[in-house]
């Protein structure tokens, strides 16, 4: 469940961006998870998951997607930067929000097996680490839910 007052219409176009993006994801055979990072109404960086096609263990759409805006931005802070995510982030992407500096998260379902910025843990809130990030949960959180438990269940039935 998320706080709607503080869900804008540009987060929920950033969401429906990532959506498509997890989407066409899922159609290569890569879990359906992307992300978009925004600043305002400008989009920084884009990216879905790339694990199976790159071989990369950290090719999660979260880190591809700060680590292009950094690029982008000539800078690893992204303060000022917000990122819309299909599922709740886990440990590594989490943890790279907040040596990003990212200013806001806003993220769609939830997720009981590795998420860590409400359901597991509680990373980019920490008040021991040295940033924290504004964290928003539940955008189209049903849309978000249907993309992966459509894929999985494919792939149970190939």
């Amino acid at each position: 469940m998320t706080d709607d007052t503080q869900v804008t219409a540009r987060d929920v176009a950033m969401m429906q961006r990532a959506l498509v993006l997890a989407a066409a994801a899922a159609e290569t055979g890569e879990v359906p998870i992307a992300a978009v990072v925004y600043r305002g109404d400008e989009v920084l960086a884009e990216a879905a998951n790339n694990r199976e096609a790159s071989g990369d263990p950290i090719g999660h759409a979260e880190m591809l997607a700060l680590s292009a805006a950094g690029r982008g931005l000539g800078s690893w802070r992204l303060h000022d930067c917000a990122m819309a995510v299909t599922l709740e982030p886990c440990p590594m992407c989490a943890g790279a929000m907040v040596n990003a500096r990212l200013g806001r998260l806003v993220y769609g379902a939830d997720d009981p097996k590795a998420g860590a910025c409400r359901t597991l843990y509680s990373i980019p809130t920490d008040v021991r680490l040295n940033h924290r990030v504004t964290v928003i949960g539940g955008v189209l959180a049903d849309q978000c839910a249907e993309v992966l438990q459509a894929f999985f269940g494919q792939r149970r039935r190939s």
